[in-house]
């Protein structure tokens, strides 16, 4: 096996161990298999393509093309044509993939699912993307060191996913892949340039001159680097919480939490089931009292990290589900009026959500499955796949009704829990904090701040519900919503929790389900269209306590509006506070509908297109400028390929050739038609009746060469003849620099314009052309001789 053979199989290798640290990440790990494969063929295309030889770009951009094929067979293979060249369809499909991967990482935790082609897609073509961008650099330029960066890359994306445990493992595994590629560089270059370090051999009968002795050093140099990378973390615990530190967001296990926690993300929920053709029951409540339940919000989860572009649940501690009572809720005081209400619920067969939903605070939960208990948020979290599909269980929990009164008197909260959970990121609009400020100018309190941020959304901002806005992303989102005042329970729950605190009002966001709609055997019906968010601000002597600023969703709490006589709130909100309990077989039907609209019908159909960031099916705009920018190459390099092939044919023929006798002759007269071919382009035709001396003479008289370019001129000539006529031709040293010369003295003789044909447009290139004709005249003459005499006369016998 040749250097280089051995050093693109040691890419493929590095590669492939960097890849390992992505295996945690998603299950099975079957993926891995194929990625091999893949990067494989890949490999082999670059081998192949550098022992023609090709130009590095040609060979780079032949494997990428290989690549993109490879992708299309297996991902796009209906949309390609042939099942392997892509074109706009497979474009949209990739598309769409990505866009179904980049759903399903925000939909689960680690380890992830493999069941779509989205994630396969990132992984794989992530991991073939980086062995490229490897391969390139050690192999095709030979500079395997800085290979070490799409390296790094791709372990520092898998360590900063991953939850811990054996990332020792998988860096031990990445750098060895690593140092394998350096050593097979060294290796190389030490077979090109022999030995470096002198001295003899300590090994009687040894050979000396061979590459062991620095071969040895730098595998030491290898082992020593690794155990320091390996161990200087250990004896430095202060380091984590790095970079790549796996802890961070997300709910994960805790002590005696039994197994790892793969939870749906929420928002990925609700955006999903706001976009639903037509609703569907997904929850049944009923209790045995017949206690109204029209006002009840089902929570799932609570969001309490904002990182400037969305809320995320915090990564928590989960414990074993308490027996009997759940504890006191977080901040709620004895003084506190409250119920317990039992709640029996039942999930549709349809319906799996990792996340419980319950009535908040819970105080006790019957349920059977692997459950575990997060005691910040109150909240139960399957565990080992564990979902809410088809489950019946049974709820109690408190109907905390505090007064306007005590939630005025309330104390400051813990400075923890006020630190925690009013932090805001830099990147926030500073027009959130001011239109905060600006709305709750006139109000005394934390509690009156609160209720005019939610009038504010509710009722005096002009604020409209439209889950057909597209209001984007990023850290701007929220200050676009608050100038274009449109947007679903998303928008207004994320906007007044920012607000709240940015005033220094505790506040996280809820996601679960709004009240659903009473039917005629006492229960309410739950659909997917009353999912639902909603702001939770925390008040010491009463705790996480609900706001609704979504206009015309839910039910308003009647803690936060004041009596009828001092009210300054229009009538349209008081509806929403008493919800008719008057039984209906109409499931809800809108998600912008009180329960008193549902029961009359009186609710619009919605469209599909609700979402979080708004969706288009058809052609991506980037992928659109992408095709357009293909399409202007591919008009590029149509004109181009003249040059192109003159400028590789000028690189073989002058490249590293003629260095034993054996390929002397081979070289000169390579080096000769190059220096005919490069003066026929400055417009010299040649003439292939004259000798060497003859046309190299004629060239120097009709390029007007100065001394200099004509010496080197006549000495490739005079190694023509060498070759030509010697018994014995022996390889003559500087003639591709000969050569060099004389080009440049042709240049400097010439105008602007045949200067530039000559690197555009040259003449020569008409070898091409009579290249094909000799090959095509060769076929005819080989498939005439093949051909049966058919005009043998027929008496005559073969």
């Amino acid at each position: 096996m040749s250097g280089r053979a051995r050093l693109a199989l040691c890419a493929w290798a590095a590669t492939l161990m960097a890849a390992c640290a992505l295996l945690p990440l998603v299950e099975p790990a079957t993926w891995i298999l194929q990625a091999a494969l893949l990067l494989g063929i890949q490999t082999g295309v670059g081998a192949a393509t550098r022992r023609v030889p090709l130009a590095r770009p040609l060979t780079v951009a032949a494997q990428a093309l290989v690549t993109l094929m490879l992708l299309s067979l297996v991902f796009a293979r209906q949309q390609a044509f042939l099942g392997l060249f892509p074109g706009p369809e497979a474009f949209v499909r990739f598309s769409d993939l990505l866009q179904q991967g980049s759903d399903d990482i925000a939909r689960y935790a680690i380890p992830a699912p493999l069941t779509s082609d989205g994630i396969r897609l990132m992984i794989i073509g992530g991991v073939l993307v980086i062995g490229l961008v490897v391969d390139t650099l050690a192999v095709t330029f030979r500079s395997a060191a800085p290979a070490g960066l799409p390296l790094l890359a791709l372990y520092s994306v898998a360590a900063g996913l991953s939850d811990g445990g054996a990332d020792w493992l998988w860096f031990l595994v990445a750098a060895a892949g690593y140092l394998l590629l350096l050593l097979a560089e060294g290796r190389e270059r030490l077979s090109q340039w022999g030995r470096v370090f002198g001295g003899a051999s300590r090994t009687p009968g040894a050979e000396s001159g061979g590459p062991v002795a620095p071969v040895r050093t730098g595998r030491r140099i290898g082992v020593v680097a690794l155990g320091v990378a390996l161990v200087v973390p250990l004896a430095l615990p202060a380091m984590n919480g790095g970079l790549l530190d796996a802890t961070g967001t997300g709910v994960g296990s805790g002590s005696g939490g039994g197994g790892t926690i793969s939870a749906v993300n929420p928002l990925v929920t609700l955006r999903d089931d706001l976009n639903v053709d037509e609703d569907r029951q997904v929850l049944s409540l009923k209790t045995d009292d017949n206690t109204d339940l029209s006002n009840l919000y089902l929570r799932i989860v609570s969001l309490d990290t904002f990182d400037g572009t969305s809320w995320k649940p915090s990564k928590r501690s989960i414990t074993a589900v308490p027996d009997g009572a759940f504890p006191t809720p977080r901040g709620l005081g004895a003084d506190v009026k409250r119920a317990e209400i039992e709640t029996t619920i039942s999930a549709s067969g349809t319906y799996a959500q990792t996340w419980l939903p319950m009535p908040y605070p819970p105080s006790g939960v019957q349920i059977n499955g692997d459950w575990r208990y997060e005691p910040e948020g109150m909240t139960l979290v399957g565990d080992k796949g564990q979902t809410t599909r088809g489950a019946t269980y049974e709820v109690k929990s408190l109907d905390v009704r505090p007064t306007a009164e005590q939630l005025i008197a309330a104390p400051p909260p813990p400075p923890a829990l006020e630190r925690d959970y009013t932090e805001l990121p830099d990147s926030l609009p500073g027009v959130v904090a001011r239109t905060a400020r600006e709305i709750t100018a006139d109000a005394k309190n934390p509690y009156e701040q609160a209720v005019a941020l939610q009038d504010y959304f509710a009722v005096t901002g002009g604020f409209e519900y439209d889950t057909q806005v597209d209001v984007g992303s990023g850290s701007q989102a929220i200050a676009r919503f608050l100038r274009d005042k449109q947007g679903f329970c998303v928008h207004f729950s994320f906007a007044m929790a920012a607000m709240a605190r940015s005033l220094g009002i505790p506040a996280r966001v809820a996601v679960g389900f709004a009240p659903g709609s009473p039917q005629a055997d006492g229960s309410v019906s739950v659909g997917l269209k009353d999912a639902h968010a909603w702001p939770e601000l925390y008040f010491e002597g009463v705790g996480w306590t609900r706001f609704e600023p979504t206009p015309n969703r839910g039910s308003v709490p009647s803690y936060t509006v004041p009596d009828a006589t001092g009210s300054t709130l229009p009538d349209v909100t008081q509806p929403s506070l008493e919800t008719s309990t008057a039984p209906s077989a109409a499931p809800s039907t809108s998600e912008s509908c009180t329960a008193e609209q549902k029961k009359l019908e009186a609710c619009e159909s919605e469209t599909p297109a609700a979402a979080l960031g708004g969706g288009d099916d058809g052609l991506k705009w980037y992928w659109a400028l992408l095709l357009a920018l293909g399409g202007l190459a591919l008009a590029l390099a149509i004109p181009s390929a003249p040059m192109l092939w003159r400028l590789r044919n000028r690189s073989v023929r002058l490249g590293a050739h003629g260095r034993t006798e054996a390929d002397a002759a081979r070289h000169t007269l390579a080096v000769w038609l190059e220096l005919t071919d490069t003066a026929w382009d400055h417009g010299i035709l040649p003439d292939e009746s004259q000798t060497p001396r003859k046309a190299a003479a004629r060239i120097v008289r009709l390029g007007h060469l100065d001394p200099t370019a004509a010496a080197a001129v006549h000495r490739v000539a005079d190694a023509v003849e060498q070759v030509l006529y010697a018994p014995r031709p022996r390889p003559t040293a500087g003639l591709a620099q000969d050569v060099r010369l004389a080009i440049d003295g042709l240049r400097s003789t010439v105008g602007r314009g045949t200067k530039l044909r000559a690197v555009v447009a040259p003449r020569s290139t008409a070898r091409v052309v009579w290249a094909l004709s000799d090959w095509w005249t060769d076929v005819r003459s080989r498939a005439a001789a093949a051909r049966p005499n058919l005009r043998r006369p027929s008496g005559q016998q073969g």
